[in-house]
């Protein structure tokens, strides 16, 4: 039997950190982490088809929520005069009654951002791209702007096939049991006529070294 652990779960306390930050009290903990995956949700429905990687979630004293969202498009996300924020503000505030900042921040190498790297080729292959050209081209991009191992696995029903199946394509090095290797990870997936087809992708960045 196999014991599956998240590569970012794996490492938060060591050289990664948790997605949101805050106090919770005891009684409300459960509600309180049910809120913060609806507003993960909403951010991602509200910039729908945009490319939105890490989204980070910070909790006040006072009640106030600050929302931090990664992406490789930024003038996308804001819109005309930030309007694209104060339409995610309005909504937030008036589903949980909390003031909200949300704040975006640009990520520099979008080719070896795990999240950004699966969400391309979800988007790819929903248009009938061929899928093994367009995880080779993954990985050479990724590869090439300085990633030192990239592992992308599909599983589903593959180009149509009757019986879903997985395939892993990957090049370098991908030390996934050392804590010290800064390694992104994420989950994706393509909505096709066939079904739905699931991306994993791993990227090695290099060591942590504490000195």
């Amino acid at each position: 039997m196999w014991h599956k652990v998240s590569p970012l779960a794996f490492r938060i306390g060591y050289i990664k950190t948790w997605r949101t930050s805050g106090y919770y009290d005891r009684k409300s903990y459960g509600q309180n982490v049910s809120q913060d995956v609806a507003i993960r949700s909403i951010v991602t429905k509200h910039f729908k088809n945009l490319p939105v990687g890490n989204i980070f979630i910070s909790h006040s004293a006072n009640q106030e929520i600050a929302i931090t969202i990664y992406t490789s498009r930024t003038a996308l996300l804001l819109g005309k005069n930030g309007e694209n924020l104060t339409k995610l503000q309005k909504k937030l505030f008036a589903l949980y009654g909390a003031k909200t900042q949300v704040d975006v921040k640009e990520i520099k190498n979008p080719d070896i951002h795990a999240t950004l790297v699966g969400d391309s080729i979800g988007r790819q292959v929903e248009r009938r791209l061929p899928y093994r050209r367009v995880i080779k081209q993954a990985i050479a991009k990724a590869m090439e702007k300085g990633a030192k191992g990239i592992k992308i696995r599909v599983s589903g029903r593959i180009g149509g096939a009757e019986i879903a199946r997985h395939e892993v394509y990957k090049d370098g090095n991908i030390p996934t049991q050392s804590i010290k290797a800064t390694i992104d990870y994420a989950v994706e997936h393509a909505l096709t006529q066939y079904g739905i087809i699931g991306f994993k992708v791993w990227i090695y960045k290099g060591d942590v070294t504490n000195n």
